[in-house]
């Protein structure tokens, strides 16, 4: 989200230099840990608060109000030179969990297969552990291998797959760059593979899509509803579009 709050922030400042936005990154656990703190005003989070978080938040009298800003898709990605096109969710499970650990067992080149992540703080992460990792069951305690190179920044989970052949790494599609291949995605052999793309994420076929969150402490008043009034605008929602993420509605 941070680069996303960053574009709002500078485009809404041009048109209202009397209102001031600062946007710090993070991940989406330090946002909303400043929200429940009362360290900040709007959290931006790539995932859903949980219900400890809500719990924590209420404890201290703060009703955390969520505001769907965006949707988004997780894009698979490898290096450009890597034959692998498509993998299904199972798949991309096995390879994150250590049970695959070779490119040749899913239909690449013997190679070893080197894993990129997020920190466990990016709400990024935390949504793909729950639903590729453990493919949506709550009952499942799969955990990503010990040998994931946890990085601090999804431009740098890009540079390191774009450099590396024997890589594979996961990115929000605004951040997917032309020196970066995307994996086609099904949910099972027999499901289509899909590609992650804006009419993908639209029209629901896309299966590692989610929304993206802003999170306020109670209904949003004065300065702090205009803003987010804008991002939910034909204005605010072009500028997710030119980022490469994928608008709520036709503008």
């Amino acid at each position: 989200m941070v680069n996303l709050a960053l574009a709002w922030a500078e485009t809404y400042h041009e048109a209202h230099p009397e209102v001031s936005i600062s946007v710090t990154g993070g991940g989406s656990g330090t946002g909303i840990a400043a929200l429940i703190n009362g360290s900040t005003d709007i959290a931006n989070a790539s995932r859903q608060m949980t219900a400890e978080e809500l719990e924590q938040a209420a404890v201290r009298g703060i009703r955390a109000v969520e505001h769907v800003v965006a949707l988004d898709a997780i894009a698979v990605v490898i290096s450009p030179s890597n034959p692998v096109d498509e993998l299904t969710i199972a798949q991309i499970a096995d390879i994150y969990t250590g049970r695959i650990t070779a490119w040749h067992e899913v239909g690449g080149e013997d190679r070893p297969i080197i894993l990129l992540s997020r920190e466990s703080n990016s709400g990024t992460y935390a949504y793909f552990l729950e639903h590729v990792v453990r493919m949506g069951d709550a009952d499942n305690g799969d955990l990503f291998s010990p040998e994931a190179l946890l990085l601090p920044s999804s431009e740098v989970i890009g540079l390191e797959v774009a450099h590396n052949p024997n890589a594979i790494g996961y990115d929000g599609l605004g951040y997917v760059t032309p020196d970066q291949k995307t994996v086609r995605v099904a949910v099972t052999a027999a499901d289509p593979f899909v590609p992650p793309s804006l009419d993908t994420v639209k029209d629901g076929s896309y299966p590692v899509a989610r929304p993206l969150y802003m999170y306020t402490r109670g209904e949003p008043t004065g300065p702090i509803k205009d803003y987010l009034d804008w991002i939910l605008s034909d204005q605010g929602q072009k500028v997710v579009a030119e980022l490469g993420f994928v608008p709520l509605a036709e503008f």
